[in-house]
């Protein structure tokens, strides 16, 4: 048995459903099931996902808020207003930033931007930025993907004569700004066909509107900072996205190309992945360490050699990110475990001094996917007595909402059901954290707790090929609230596995059922390789992609997780080297059990552990799920009465026999009749003395001769005195089989027959038939 590493839960989608959009819409059985794993289950549905054109896309001038805000604008042009682009710091602000500066550029405005420094400003309006940029001259300020929660910021703005237009997408307050305008997908609510734009979303509606027509060439700069956010890859962004990914794999502009080289990443092959894990974390990455301005300068970049050094600055920063984040997270799991309270809790509110307040949202995350908790990271500012920090949750807990609910210790945060950021007063952290798990203890159940793995397309291999695969891409992008689908293979068999790579951490198996075969890798799975045995059914969650190699294609499968819901057994019969197969066996959750003390006293110093030694008295053995069998029994239902009284995941079969009587073999009735009548031929024979002779004269192995003289001595045919064996002539006539050694030997051959020398599946099944009962 292997314990997946999530609690998978898996949809079988409807066989009529399947085939009627297969049918219908000429797709492979695995594309229809993607689509009805995400609500399409008529082609009416399903048919706009395959082909995403214009018709997503809604007019920017029904936003509220739009047509006065352009009318603003152009009032500032016509007047020659100086203009602020006050942005943010992360991937989403940079573009959103970038979008609006090239418009108003275009359009020949006096602009220029700002994005706070997270570290000295903090998220969202800074009454210093506001006034400096009064001191500057600036009479419009508009905000991208911030604002709305800058109430007092606004209001100051307001005060020295500038007017602001907020453009944003996060959760409202209860109480907005008093900003000049608020251009947001969802204030009021319902006024737009759609809600969940990113920042950069409603900056390019921003831009569209101005232009008075679609801005084709800001396509580029959507899908970065919509993917990064993490809004919903649904409705308006899939169009978005969409657009955009075309465009950044054809795009001429120098920060592309130079992004692609920075990052490892190949232009003609930019998908949503491109950006999700390469461009996406080297924009955020240069935001959480300090000054973003760059980022912004990277791409609005009009030269190659600019671009280039540029993006080498983001991919350092991005570098250094990571150490920073790998170093705070080993110290927030050290407080962590260090605190059982802590550790048990509903909700992990965990503080650190100096910690980089720029990378605590990843470092919450990796703890989210660690402890499966919703999980705030602070670090503490003394000098300022400040705590500021982020936080992520999991399914059922809605951050922002249960955050607003402490308000009273909450001065500043802001978010969204999964994601939020906050400061407050470090004399609150506590408070925060016992009001959070008495939230949770109210909202959260023993089953939202458990990390589950949603997968919704099981596949069968021979639905498996590469045009199928090809297939796959047509629904992309996959995102947030679309999520690429987890594939499912369910009890198919290994027909071969081997470690890869040069510490051979990698595994790559062959699957196959009745009906195909299909390769499989698993990086960073080659630990597997030692607890996986072959002739199981095994099932695998994972990704199915193209293996391209010298212009042939081949469908594989990416692993993600394993399981096994059956015993398995391991073969290590004849492996006299104990010591090498002793470290794939997991010490703490195995006994060794041995049914000769002889095996105990010759194994003893290999295993370092107690042997569990099995008697007569098997009831009594209180052994784990996992056994090694180092020997055979005497008596075989001493093996069968511990099989009844252990209820085994694991079997590894070892059967170390010193003397193997199946190998030597029973020697026949002839063999007998022969070694009789050469004994009787001599008064006496010296056995000891002359048994290598003996045994080249017969061909018979020297351990044969001795059971056979055993055997004579045991029915009273010969005598043994002093190395002396004699015929005893007297001796009443008697079958061979009475002999009890001839009875023992009998028994070890059928027992090495059915256990030490039988075929992996011949062993297999007589494990399986006493195990089942």
């Amino acid at each position: 048995m292997i314990q997946s590493q999530k609690l998978w839960t898996i949809q079988n989608p409807d066989e009529q459903l399947i085939n009627q959009l297969t049918s219908q819409l000429n797709i492979s059985t695995i594309a229809a099931k993607i689509l009805i794993a995400r609500g399409c289950e008529t082609v009416e549905k399903a048919a706009p996902l395959l082909k995403i054109d214009e018709t997503a896309y809604h007019d920017p001038f029904l936003m509220a808020g739009m047509e006065q805000a352009v009318a603003r604008i152009e009032q500032a042009l016509d007047c020659g207003e100086k203009i602020l682009v006050y942005g943010d710091y992360d991937a989403d602000g940079i573009t959103s930033t970038t979008v609006l500066l090239n418009v108003l550029l275009d359009l020949g405005a006096d602009v220029d931007f700002v994005i706070p420094n997270r570290f000295l400003h903090g998220y969202g309006p800074n009454e210093n930025l506001f006034r400096q940029a009064h001191m500057d001259g600036v009479q419009l300020i508009i905000t991208v993907d911030n604002g709305i929660s800058g109430i007092e910021q606004v209001k100051l703005a307001r005060e020295l004569g500038m007017d602001v237009i907020i453009t944003d997408h996060h959760e409202a307050g209860d109480e907005l700004p008093d900003a000049t305008i608020i251009v947001h997908p969802r204030i009021p609510e319902g006024q737009y066909p759609f809600g969940e734009l990113a920042g950069v979303g409603v900056a390019f509606k921003l831009a569209h509107a101005l232009y008075g027509e679609l801005p084709e060439h800001l396509f580029e700069y959507v899908a970065i900072g919509t993917i990064a956010d993490l809004v919903p890859l649904v409705g308006e962004n899939r169009y978005l996205v969409q657009r955009g990914l075309q465009a950044l794999k054809q795009s001429h502009n120098p920060w592309v190309p130079a992004l692609c080289e920075a990052s490892g990443a190949v232009q003609k092959e930019i998908n949503e992945e491109t950006v999700g894990f390469y461009f996406g974390p080297r924009l955020n990455a240069i935001g959480r360490l300090g000054d973003a301005q760059p980022g912004v300068h990277f791409l609005m970049s009009e030269n190659q050699l600019e671009a280039n050094n540029l993006a080498k600055q983001l991919n350092d920063k991005n570098i250094e990110r990571k150490k920073i984040v790998e170093d705070i997270t080993n110290e927030a799991i050290a407080i962590i475990e260090s605190n059982e309270a802590m550790r048990d809790s509903l909700v992990i509110v965990v503080a650190g001094e100096g910690w980089n307040p720029g990378v605590v949202g990843i470092v919450a995350s990796r703890l989210v996917e660690k402890y499966y908790r919703p999980t705030i990271v602070l670090s503490i500012d003394r000098e300022k007595g400040l705590a500021k920090g982020s936080a992520r949750s999991i399914e059922g807990f809605h951050l922002y909402n249960e955050l607003a609910k402490n308000r009273d210790i909450l001065p500043h945060f802001g978010g969204h059901p999964m994601a939020a950021g906050m400061t407050l007063p470090i004399e609150h952290v506590d408070e925060l954290r016992t009001r959070l798990n008495e939230q949770a203890s109210a909202c959260l159940t023993e089953e939202q707790l458990i990390q589950k793995l949603q997968i919704d397309v099981p596949i069968n291999l021979n639905e498996i090929s590469v045009e199928a695969i090809e297939e796959i891409r047509q629904l992309a992008p996959f995102g947030t609230e679309f999520p690429k689908p987890n594939f499912a293979i369910q009890q198919v068999k290994v027909k071969s596995m081997r470690k890869i790579g040069t510490a051979e951490n990698h595994l790559k198996m062959e699957l196959e059922d009745p009906y195909a075969t299909l390769d499989a890798i698993g990086f960073g799975k080659g630990y597997l390789f030692d607890e996986i045995s072959y002739g199981i059914a095994l099932s695998l969650v994972g990704d199915l992609q193209i293996n391209e190699w010298q212009g042939n294609k081949k469908p594989q499968f990416m692993i993600q997780d394993v399981g096994v819901n059956e015993w398995q057994l391991y073969d290590y019969r004849g492996k006299s080297q104990t010591a090498h197969w002793l470290a794939k066996i997991p010490m703490e959750q195995t006994d060794f059990i041995a049914f000769s003390e002889q095996t105990i006293i010759e194994h003893a110093q290999v295993i370092p552990k107690e042997i569990v030694h099995v008697t007569d008295q098997v009831s009594l053995v209180d052994v784990k799920k996992n056994i090694v069998l180092l020997d055979l029994p005497e008596n075989i239902m001493l093996l069968e009465q511990l099989l009844q009284t252990v209820k085994v995941e694991r079997i590894y079969a070892h059967f170390y026999t010193k003397n193997s009587a199946y190998f030597n073999g029973m020697p026949s009735r002839d063999h007998f009749t022969w070694y009789y009548g050469f004994l009787k031929k001599r008064p006496t024979f010296n056995l000891n003395q002359h048994i290598q002779q003996l045994s080249q004269h017969i061909g018979l192995n020297i351990e044969v001769i001795k059971f056979m003289t055993k055997v004579f001595f045991e029915l009273g045919f010969v005598t043994i005195e002093n190395g002396l064996t004699t015929v005893n002539d007297n001796a009443p006539k008697k079958a061979l089989s009475e002999a009890p050694s001839y009875k023992m030997r009998s028994k070890q051959i059928e027992l090495e027959q059915k256990l030490l020398y039988a075929t992996y599946s011949e062993l297999k099944q007589w494990f399986d038939e006493r195990l089942s009962s």
